[in-house]
């Protein structure tokens, strides 16, 4: 079958620079989806995306679909004429081109035919106002008069199959094979005679660098190479310069400068402040600290550089005259005296104020600094202090240097370093990945307020639903168990959120709100376990004990998984599985208790009996120092002896004594493995 390369590209207004790629990639997903379903082959395709436009190219796209045979089963061989005949009309055919032939117990009238495949020019144009109308946009926009809705108004179309136009109307828009050049170097109409033109005839004349990852990456070296001219290092954040990269269709990067004097300013909100309002590469010297310059990527290559490079930083100027007005005014107040002002802003409306936040988390970080051998002064210091930066107007000006403005201000009032360092530590992690605190105070209180949040809205009816968790629960859970399991912290959380519930009064869901916290917490372990590449059956193995020690739990997952590894642990795995059953049929008055050794009759169950009675001795004390793998590893040495016994025993014997007295021995059995995980999920 011959094929052709095919193109689609539309042609907008500036797209978000944020989600650029992602629509993009979600372009070409959607048309390589359509394609899959249609039928139609290809051996490659890739998407193009820039500030002013998406593009999809297929390479070597089947020109049509393939022929396929098809059945049509009709009415039974013995129905009335009439409807045969009905069912051979709407085929297309007379009864005598029918087949009979046997559908299980009945015989059926069946038109078999062949059905001609589509051509690709045909279908193509559905295809992609499918991918567009599944594009991830939250919200769509219309201009003009015009009905039609996208993420920006749309002002060209091509659609190329081969050297051929596809004829179609999409989002407004009649089909062509004319795209456009760069806004300022180029604005002129492109005409494309082949899917081949594209790149080349946009790079020169058109001075677009379509292809996202070329233009990330010639942005990447020239930043590297500004860098150098100053002898500095640049910081790349990737995400930044993904932006940025959606940000230009021809980057150019310039180098500026900001006057010294800025640099008594926290590095953070300067860079803040470059970063999130100007899209600026920040510099630092080989020690890492910031230094008075600044990178900018024009979308232009300018005749007179020197005029952007000026523009820029006269726009940076003020900024940053900002920041060091707001750091110098702040400092004037110590944070302390911003407590009160706390009251004023209303955390949750059942749960009170930022005050009365602050009030429950000292109790509880004051605890738990106990429990982790922290400073209990220290904790409930930090707690105190720890939302008053929030009031402050660097942070009302940079929201994402909320803690670590709270860090600069408490040193500067003169405060210990450790209860400094906890007001930037409460929010860590931040995100998934990112680092934990490092002090006790800051564990304690970013155990505390995580605590504090989950256990208030729990028991004031609130959980996370599956759409909306506007205080990131999930994400705050998974910071607690981290924080506890990363740092070996025997904490338990029942007694986590029985303290964190003791601060709260008339609550309507307080009197079961600690099992209700920690199924929801437990049940985040789930997927950070999955990314871990721990399967869903060991954590479930773990789960169905209900650990409510994280750090406990997280041993008993990781002795679970290196068991599972070994080759006997199917075959436990089995058998508890078969025991499980066992027992569970068995009623209240027959339930097992002590082995009677005078009660043992066959070889198989007296040498059962002796191995589980040894192992009893040997792994009591490994369980009760969490030495699981050590237990797991002895547990497995029972495979011999368990298969013999199922192999020989009849468990459920006629006589009454000896059945209860080979139940008790299975529940012994499952009671060792039981000491770590429910193997029998496994």
């Amino acid at each position: 079958m011959s094929a052709q390369d095919f193109l689609v590209e539309i042609g907008t207004e500036e797209l978000p620079p944020t989600s650029l790629k992602a629509l993009a990639s979600a372009f070409l997903s959607g048309i390589e989806s359509g394609l899959q379903q249609a039928g139609l082959t290809y051996t490659n395709a890739c998407y193009f995306a820039a500030p002013r436009r998406l593009a999809v190219q297929i390479t070597a796209l089947a020109e049509r679909q393939p022929d396929r045979e098809f059945e049509k089963r009709g009415p039974a061989t013995q129905a009335p004429a009439k409807a045969v005949e009905g069912f051979a009309r709407s085929c297309g055919v007379t009864v005598d081109e029918l087949i009979q032939t046997e559908v299980g117990k009945g015989s059926y009238f069946v038109h078999r035919g062949i059905e001609t495949g589509k051509s690709s020019e045909e279908l193509l144009p559905a295809i992609v106002s499918e991918s567009l109308n599944q594009l991830p946009i939250p919200k769509r926009m219309r201009w003009g008069s015009s009905r039609t809705e996208f993420v920006r108004p749309v002002h060209w179309l091509v659609m190329l199959l081969g050297e051929s136009v596809i004829p179609c109307e999409i989002l407004g828009l009649t089909s062509g094979r004319k795209t456009r050049g760069h806004r300022f170097h180029y604005p002129h109409d492109i005409e494309l005679l082949s899917p081949g033109d594209y790149q080349p005839k946009l790079l020169s004349p058109g001075k677009v660098i379509v292809d996202f990852a070329q233009r990330m990456e010639k942005i990447r070296q020239q930043v590297l190479a500004e860098a150098q001219k100053v002898n500095a290092e640049v910081v790349i954040d990737e995400d930044l310069l993904e932006e940025v990269c959606a940000l230009n269709e021809w980057p150019v990067a310039l180098t500026g400068r900001f006057e010294e004097r800025f640099l008594e300013v926290p590095s953070e909100a300067l860079i803040s402040s470059m970063k999130s309002n100007q899209k600026y590469f920040h510099l630092i010297d080989q020690q890492g600290k910031l230094l008075p310059y600044f990178i900018t990527v024009a979308n232009i290559e300018s005749l007179d550089p020197a005029q952007i490079i000026s523009g820029n930083e006269k726009v940076i100027r003020p900024r940053l005259a900002d920041a060091a007005f707001f750091f110098e005014q702040d400092r004037q107040s110590p944070l302390a005296s911003r407590i009160d002002k706390l009251k004023s802003i209303v955390f949750q409306h059942d749960l009170g104020t930022l005050h009365d936040k602050t009030v429950r988390v000292s109790k509880l970080a004051g605890s738990i600094a106990r429990l982790i051998g922290g400073n209990t002064d220290y904790a409930e210091r930090a707690a105190a202090l720890s939302k008053c930066d929030l009031m402050t107007d660097m942070v009302f000006e940079f929201t994402e240097l909320q803690g670590l403005m709270g860090y600069y201000y408490a040193r500067h009032d003169g405060e210990v370093d450790e209860v400094a360092l906890a007001l930037n530590e409460q929010y860590m992690p931040r995100f998934s990945g990112d680092e934990l605190p490092t002090t006790k105070t800051g564990m304690a209180l970013a155990l505390a307020d995580r605590i504090d949040t989950i256990t208030g809205l729990f028991a004031i009816n609130q959980p996370p639903t599956g759409s909306k968790d506007p205080f990131a629960l999930r994400r705050q859970s998974l910071g607690i168990l981290r924080i506890i399991i990363d740092h070996q912290l025997d904490l338990d959380l029942a007694q986590l959120v029985q303290l964190a519930a003791s601060n709260y009064t008339d609550l309507p869901g307080s009197a079961d709100v600690t099992e209700r916290v920690i199924d929801f917490m437990l049940e985040r372990l789930r997927a950070w376990y999955e990314e871990k590449g721990v399967s869903v059956s060991v954590y479930q193995a773990v789960h169905a004990l209900r650990p409510t020690r994280p750090l406990d739990f997280n041993k008993r997952v990781i002795a679970v998984s290196d068991f599972a590894q070994l080759p006997e642990a199917q075959d436990l795995a089995a058998a508890n599985k078969r025991v499980a059953n066992i027992l569970a049929k068995q009623s209240t008055a027959d339930a097992p208790s002590v082995v009677d050794a005078s009660l043992l009759t066959e070889d198989a169950e007296k040498e059962l009996a002796n191995a589980v009675a040894t192992l009893t001795a040997q792994t009591r004390p490994l369980f009760a120092q969490g030495r699981y793998p050590e237990a797991m590893t002895l547990l497995a040495a029972l495979n011999p002896q368990v298969n013999r016994f199922f192999d020989e025993v009849m468990v459920m014997a006629d006589d009454d004594a000896t059945r209860h007295n080979r139940l008790a021995l299975l529940a012994q059995l499952r009671g060792l493995f039981l000491g770590t995980a429910d193997i029998s999920l496994l």
